[in-house]
């Protein structure tokens, strides 16, 4: 698709609402009573749990998952299986969710880019609305990374603008803080760029090794192995502030860019799953929290219960 300025200033202000939004949700049912007290005795009652992603396998998403649900496991003595539902940046997955029943045994990881970006990029038919899940706990705030394959020579924004041509970009789909943090940087930077959208972190990155693509946005707990090993350069970070596994990298704000964009997660069930599942859920993804799969699952991903 080809994003336009206006788009891109609708963008950055339903960014910013997003977040607030998507966070004080992550907060908002602890601690909740009401109907249904006594499903939690009963829950998960020897039935397994799936979490869907709606990522291919490999990304941070999917990485992440896996992890909590291998510590959630342990907590509700069921299985805990993750099942990708790749596609629309997770739109596919939530529809999915959508129609499952409340009773806390289908759940999925809500990308927050699909609440707070997404919707402003697809028609309204397309988009996604939070209130159509309970929201059972925040997982984590990410940063994104761009990045070229080190044999490219691009390492700098300069470089890109110098390249005389126009620039193909990776993106992890369309709608996400991946394809959105691009095009604000390329706009401002008066670079001509091509969006080229993938199902998720992992075949993104693979395509700007492979060099489908000359640069692409991905969250840096996917690049940095890369990073580290020197097969990728990373250009500008979209933090906030420099990330400490790439302080020598410099955020696209340092560099004279007005674009911070991150990506917050969150564990989401079926709007109308009893308040006293939700709870128990609750329970068992702080207890997953805390074990070494979910600190280990990607190093620089903040991986921990956000409000």
């Amino acid at each position: 698709m080809t994003w336009t300025f206006a788009g891109h200033r609708r963008l950055a202000i339903g960014l910013g609402v997003g977040v607030a939004m998507a966070l004080t949700a992550c907060g908002g049912n602890l601690g909740s009573e009401g109907p249904g007290g006594s499903d939690a005795a009963e829950f998960p009652g020897g039935d397994p749990v799936t979490i869907l992603v709606g990522a291919d396998p490999g990304g941070s998403t999917d990485l992440i998952a896996r992890a909590l649900a291998e510590g959630a496991s342990a907590d509700l003595g069921v299985p805990v299986v993750v099942e990708n539902r790749p596609g629309a940046n997770g739109a596919l997955a939530a529809q999915e969710l959508t129609g499952a029943a409340p009773d806390g045994h289908e759940l999925m990881i809500f990308n927050g880019s699909l609440a707070y970006i997404t919707p402003l990029a697809v028609s309204p038919a397309e988009a996604v609305d939070m209130a159509d899940f309970e929201i059972i706990t925040g997982v984590s705030q990410d940063d994104y990374v761009l990045v070229s394959a080190a044999s490219s020579g691009l390492r700098t924004v300069q470089d890109l603008v110098d390249a005389g041509r126009q620039i193909t970009y990776g993106t992890t789909g369309v709608g996400t803080g991946s394809e959105l943090s691009q095009a604000l940087l390329f706009h401002q930077a008066g670079i001509p760029a091509a969006a080229v959208p993938f199902d998720g972190g992992s075949p993104t990155l693979t395509a700007v090794l492979g060099g489908q693509v000359d640069v692409g946005s991905i969250q840096l707990g996917e690049a940095v192995e890369q990073i580290e090993a020197g097969a990728l350069t990373p250009i500008v970070t979209f933090a906030r502030e420099r990330p400490s596994y790439l302080s020598d990298t410099p955020t696209a704000v340092e560099a004279g860019y007005d674009v911070p964009v991150q990506q917050s997660r969150s564990v989401a069930a079926p709007k109308g799953t009893p308040p006293a599942v939700l709870d128990r859920l609750r329970t068992a993804f702080r207890h997953a929290f805390g074990t070494d799969a979910t600190s280990s699952s990607t190093p620089t991903t903040s991986s921990r219960p956000t409000r």
